[in-house]
């Protein structure tokens, strides 16, 4: 991977002289994404240089990039906080922010477009033959709502999840795949590349990132901090003043838990490491060498990106132990193994809350049992069936539906809990021993990748697993 360049936006001007003589490569290699950002007074500046491999069987003639920052606009169809969240998220009244692209180089035509806004989309120089490389500059400007979400100034940190311009994914035709950004769940579908990032903010910010810090410089009032991550399906940074860090090493694996407002911080730590270790043994080797827990604020529960989770400073005690724990089970279901989350939400968000029941039922001495969880999932299944169905006469029980199409509380319902209440019938169908198995094989095959449902069944390798798992999904079960 290439180092990161700190004066990008000269490298951006040399790139038309060799952006498309590269060369033919035997094997097929991700895509790269060496990002200069700069962060002052809720304005990020950032130059981005992106390495397009041609993995596909034909030329590739433009490329389209989703602009999730455009989400928080003013006027945007697709507004990023549920209406029920809408006060707590926005802490000083409503706030806007906004992606602007201001340079494409080198190309024969960009432009914003999309359904919202949402989609960058470049018209390469040349056509790239298959098994051949480009690479194009772009600069923009991301302006910060403020707004207790992924991206925006919080109430005491700064959230930079989704702050750069990211490749869409292949759908199965294909063309790019691109993402509306609903306020159902996480409406994000990419895949893995490789990452150099250069950070650039005041000094007395600490800073976390997603991938392993390689460098940090300070210059006057500002400091400057360099990190890799490779094979991740996404990058984010938090940062802010007034934070304190506890550290540990699981496995080789170095864990940071960054707090401010924590009584007992040792012991959350503490929590963290235990599930490396666990979740390790149970589904898999961890992919990266760091992992960052960060305390933020955050409108809901918490977010998870590869290598660093958001948790909310508004949580209470046990429910902040639960969401430490259901976030980083993600590093295994959806940041190693992903998937399409506007379309199949339930196969992370599931097996990351039946990893969080796991998990508590084999260490029960951090206070929430596991047969409680369960049991709390089954009850607000059931509230929502019931009441969808002496409401709408019915009840659409089906989790293959875009997560814009499913209320909050149905969202919550079918992903969640419908979604942990299929792993758990099919655990009982299968037996301890044939159910772990499966686990273990989904993520070895599927690491990196992107999953889809037959790839969970083809995973348990049996007939029975696999009519659970459709009736479920298309919604004739009977729970």
């Amino acid at each position: 991977m290439k180092r990161v360049l700190l004066f990008l936006s000269a490298a951006c001007l040399l790139l038309p002289m060799f952006a498309f003589f590269g060369c033919e490569r035997s094997e097929p290699a991700r895509n790269e994404y060496a990002i200069a950002a700069r962060y002052e007074s809720g304005v990020l500046s950032a130059e981005m240089e992106f390495t397009y491999y041609n993995a596909g069987d034909s030329d590739t003639e433009f490329l389209e990039f989703n602009l999730y920052g455009n989400a928080y606009r003013e006027g945007a169809l697709y507004q990023p906080v549920a209406a029920a969240y809408a006060a707590s998220a926005y802490y000083g009244g409503k706030s806007y922010g906004e992606m602007q692209v201001s340079q494409v180089t080198p190309c024969k035509e960009w432009e914003i477009g999309g359904d919202d806004e949402n989609i960058l989309r470049v018209v390469l120089a040349e056509p790239v033959p298959s098994g051949h490389s480009a690479e194009i500059c772009v600069e923009y400007t991301l302006t910060l709502a403020r707004v207790n979400h992924r991206t925006g100034v919080a109430n005491r940190s700064v959230n930079l999840g989704n702050f750069y311009p990211i490749l869409c994914a292949r759908g199965k035709d294909g063309g790019f795949y691109r993402c509306e950004y609903y306020a159902n769940g996480d409406p994000f579908y990419s895949e893995c590349a490789d990452y150099a990032v250069s950070f650039t903010a005041d000094a007395d910010y600490t800073v976390a990132l997603s991938g392993q810090v390689t460098d940090e410089t300070v210059v006057g009032s500002k400091k400057t901090t360099e990190a890799e991550l490779s094979g991740a399906r996404d990058f984010a940074v938090v940062l802010g003043e007034g934070y304190s860090i506890a550290q540990d090493t699981v496995g080789g694996v170095s864990v940071f838990y960054y707090y401010y407002d924590d009584i007992d911080p040792q012991a959350r730590l503490g929590l963290i490491a235990d599930c490396f270790s666990y979740f390790s043994e149970e589904f898999g080797a961890y992919p990266y060498k760091t992992f960052s827990a960060v305390q933020t604020g955050f409108c809901y529960g918490g977010m998870e990106y590869p290598g660093l989770v958001m948790l909310s400073d508004a949580l209470s005690e046990k429910n902040y132990n639960y969401t430490a724990v259901h976030e980083t089970a993600h590093q295994w279901w959806y940041a190693a193994v992903g998937n399409n989350q506007l379309e199949e939400a339930w196969l992370d968000e599931g097996l990351a809350e039946y990893s969080s029941y796991l998990f508590f039922e084999e260490k029960p001495a951090y206070g929430l049992r596991a047969e409680d969880l369960l049991a709390s999932a089954k009850r607000a299944y059931k509230a929502f069936y019931d009441v969808h169905s002496q409401v709408f006469g019915k009840a659409d029980t089906s989790m293959s539906r875009k997560i814009g199409e499913y209320g909050t509380h149905e969202y919550v319902a079918i992903a969640y809990d419908k979604g942990m209440i299929l792993f758990d019938t099919l655990r009982e169908a299968l037996g301890d021993r044939r159910f772990f198995a499966g686990l273990r094989r989904y993520y070895a095959e599927n690491a990196g990748k992107i999953a889809c449902r037959e790839d969970l069944k083809s995973a348990f390798g049996n007939a029975g697993a696999a009519g659970i798992v459709d009736s479920f999904v298309d919604g004739t079960a009977i729970i």
